[in-house]
């Protein structure tokens, strides 16, 4: 938006003009919707706290001083307000961060229903296709999960700060100000911030990943291996260490025994049909989950996996198993079952 149109459109805001209000706001909502996210973890609270950061914005609207500094003044609010609701929750994460590694011959435990897990971001919403390669990429990179997992670990401070100074690339006394710190205190929590960040390994996963060509044929492998219950085929294109998780069960496990172990006990046993529905969630390949039990007409939405592709060999899968966090996903509740020819 160019700025004598916005700070127009601010002015009028300022005076009540409703239309004005949303016309500007519209420019920034998904931007904070992400910044969100990656504060707290949970697509759903961060769909409340972009709605509670505009009622702020528009029952606050007299206060700004400068309406060149509206997009800073929202990022304040919103930032702010994560930081009140990550004071009165606990932090979110994965079962390989929680839990023991589980034993693929025991029983699957029930889910976990606390707001504990990440929730999956669908890519769709995180970044404006017409912005540049490199922005984009970028953005698709810091929300994914091994990156949230990182950010999980910093003190709330700490995460907003990397996230305004380093993500965002807002200027140290900017966010001073908008935190109450000093810009000592900022940079200090900048440099402890990063340390941390080095500590859990988060590497760039765009310096990585193989040729698109390439990525598509294994997930091409990958579709086909699922749908045929092939558990030799499919263990083939993990790594040695790979893990798998399906939150909200606190389960995780690792290696590729272990996995063809659990999927030949709990997922891939007779009578089921399945399907892959492909989309894209926190910068990677993901999968809508579809079953059908026997006798059943229809498959049904079970879950979302989310791939984290290393080389040319799947890293990890996190198959998100509470329907309510997929609601953002366009992905169709059942799919209809295709009779095969006798």
């Amino acid at each position: 938006m160019e700025t004598p149109t916005k700070t127009a459109l601010v002015l009028a805001a300022q005076a009540g003009d409703q239309k004005a209000f949303e016309a500007l706001v519209d420019v920034y909502q998904r931007e904070l919707l992400v910044h969100c996210y990656r504060m707290l973890g949970s697509f759903h609270d961060a769909e409340d706290l972009v709605q509670e950061t505009l009622l702020r914005a528009w029952e606050k609207r007299t206060t700004l001083t400068s309406p060149g500094a509206y997009r800073g003044w929202l990022y304040r609010i919103a930032t702010n307000l994560c930081l009140d609701k990550l004071r009165r929750v606990p932090r979110r994460s994965l079962p390989p961060d929680t839990h023991p590694m589980s034993d693929p011959n025991g029983p699957v435990p029930p889910h976990l229903r606390e707001p504990i897990w990440l929730e999956p971001f669908p890519d769709d919403l995180l970044a404006d296709q017409r912005s540049d390669p490199q922005d984009r990429a970028e953005s698709r990179e810091q929300t994914t999960l091994a990156f949230l997992i990182a950010l999980q670990h910093l003190t709330p401070t700490q995460r907003a700060v990397l996230l305004l100074r380093e993500v965002l690339s807002w200027e140290a006394r900017e966010v001073a100000e908008w935190l109450n710190l000093s810009v000592p205190a900022v940079n200090s929590a900048l440099q402890r911030a990063r340390r941390a960040m080095q500590q859990h390994n988060v590497a760039s996963q765009a310096l990585m990943a193989p040729p698109s060509l390439r990525i598509q044929e294994l997930l091409d492998r990958y579709v086909a291996l699922w749908e045929q219950a092939d558990i030799p085929g499919f263990v083939a294109l993990l790594r040695e260490d790979a893990w798998f998780t399906m939150p909200p069960r606190p389960v995780w496990y690792q290696g590729r025994a272990a996995i063809a172990t659990m999927l030949a006990t709990s997922i891939f046993t007779p009578g089921r049909q399945r399907r892959l529905l492909p989309t894209r969630a926190n910068g990677c390949p993901a999968f809508g989950l579809y079953q059908r039990e026997a006798g059943a007409e229809v498959l049904e939405l079970i879950g979302l996996v989310v791939l984290s592709v290393e080389g040319e060999q799947i890293a990890s899968l996190v198959a998100f198993l509470d329907l309510s966090s997929l609601s953002s996903f366009a992905l169709p509740p059942i799919l209809p079952h295709v009779f095969e020819d006798a």
